[in-house]
């Protein structure tokens, strides 16, 4: 495997990881990240791999390299998590880790001796939050799409409110048999940094179905029961965590309970006000200004900040509290607030205008491919190939015209074409 000069070798695993549904534009400190990551015969190999999820039979013809030569090292990048095995019923297809959920979550999941986490932790935090390059790549535009949704707590829903299924962790976790228990990548990063201690455990990723089977086998994360999901649940909503999950409706790989202090999705949506980086749930926060005492353990428990104290209008001459509580930004719909609210002036209803959640996994990702202009390389996938990166150029120029990309987000043409790109697939 040394058709790639030694000192390009980075620059173009990191053209390679930019062209995932999850944009990771090249600076210096990627750069750095990606050589503490990858060693150089793993990054040329990584580089050349087929962008769609592949058997190793089919990257062994692409690349030219006998299936006996490739294993043991795809394998040792599964390990790292820096490539995803899937099994797939028969056989287990291979697709490079993007960054999210990806390459940042299996790396700060490590245990082990001798692993340099620190350095791992403040290069991550320094590229998705330092120049904010890679989170203007990725919502900065607008996109809509992300990895993850929120969840609402379903105590916190008003009376007489209808929740669907994909919508209850409850639900999510009775649909499963298979479940995992590992680090939270987040909450592990912020340690290494030297933040405040968290009072959450640090034991709070959860993983269910094929996702489980990936960490379980690859060393992330350990089995747990249904039980244990059940207990881990019930821990969050009296801690008043955010519940989040795969942002699908059917098949969701995890559940992810998030604080405040740590959580990189809740810090995205704070410091940059984009608020895709969270895909908020169909309910939002209202206010039962009746029953607000002002209190303001809402606004204190609220993770991004959507809750504010103001206030109240004629306060004195009325007796009433002269805080009242609103929801002044965007509301992510988890409901955390209304579980700290002593007198339920706080409920989660319906939200005006139904939030799109892609149906599966496939469409989540075309969407996204979509919205980041990357679509393209889920067509012609060899990156070996001179002829299929022309092709690339050409289609991905053709769906950045505004008009072209509009359409087909549009709801008009987007469930057609979703619908033809599952024939293509399957």
């Amino acid at each position: 495997m040394g058709h790639i000069t030694s000192k390009d070798i980075f620059r173009k695993l990191g053209h390679r990881l930019d062209q995932a549904p999850v944009r990771t534009p090249w600076t210096p400190i990627f750069r750095q990240l990606v050589e503490e990551l990858y060693s150089r015969p793993e990054a040329e190999l990584v580089a050349r791999m087929p962008y769609r999820p592949s058997t190793l039979e089919r990257i062994s013809g692409m690349l030219g390299e006998p299936e006996d030569a490739l294993r043991p090292m795809i394998e040792g990048l599964c390990a790292k998590g820096l490539v995803i095995d899937i099994w797939d019923g028969s056989r287990y297809q291979y697709m490079v880790s993007p960054i999210v959920i990806g390459f940042f979550e299996f790396t700060m999941m490590r245990t082990g001796p001798d692993l340099p986490r620190a350095r791992w932790a403040e290069l991550f935090q320094a590229y998705m939050f330092g120049d904010k390059d890679f989170l203007h790549a990725n919502f900065g535009d607008g996109q809509a799409t992300s990895v993850m949704r929120a969840l609402p707590h379903e105590e916190a829903l008003g009376e007489h409110v209808e929740i669907l299924d994909y919508e209850k962790a409850s639900a999510l976790i009775e649909e499963h048999t298979e479940f995992s228990l590992g680090l939270c990548s987040c909450r592990h990063e912020k340690h290494h940094l030297g933040h405040a201690p968290c009072r959450t455990p640090m034991d709070t990723c959860t993983s269910m179905g094929t996702g489980a089977r990936f960490l379980i086998r690859n060393g992330f994360a350990k089995p747990i029961d249904k039980m244990q999901m059940r207990d881990i649940l019930a821990r969050s909503r009296d801690q008043g965590l955010t519940l989040t999950a795969d942002n699908v409706r059917r098949d969701a790989g995890f559940i992810c309970h998030c604080c405040g202090c740590c959580c990189n999705l809740l810090q995205g949506v704070r410091e940059t006000g984009y608020t895709g980086i969270l895909v908020t749930s169909n309910f939002v926060a209202v206010v039962d200004e009746n029953l607000c005492t002002g209190c303001g353990l809402c606004a204190k428990a609220c993770p991004v900040n959507a809750v504010g104290m103001h206030a109240r209008e004629a306060a004195s001459a009325s007796r009433k509290p002269a805080k009242l509580a609103r929801i002044e930004e965007v509301c992510l719909g988890c409901g955390v607030c209304a579980l700290k609210c002593p007198t339920g002036a706080l409920t989660l209803k319906p939200r005006p205008q139904k939030v799109y959640h892609p149906e599966d996994s496939f469409e989540r990702v075309m969407l996204q491919a979509l919205e980041r202009d990357t679509f393209q390389t889920f067509i012609f996938d060899n990156p070996e190939s001179r002829t299929q990166e022309f092709m690339r150029a050409l289609v991905g120029g053709f769906l950045k015209l505004p008009p072209v990309k509009r359409a087909l987000l549009g709801e008009k043409l987007r469930s057609r074409f979703l619908t033809a790109l599952r024939r293509m697939a399957g």
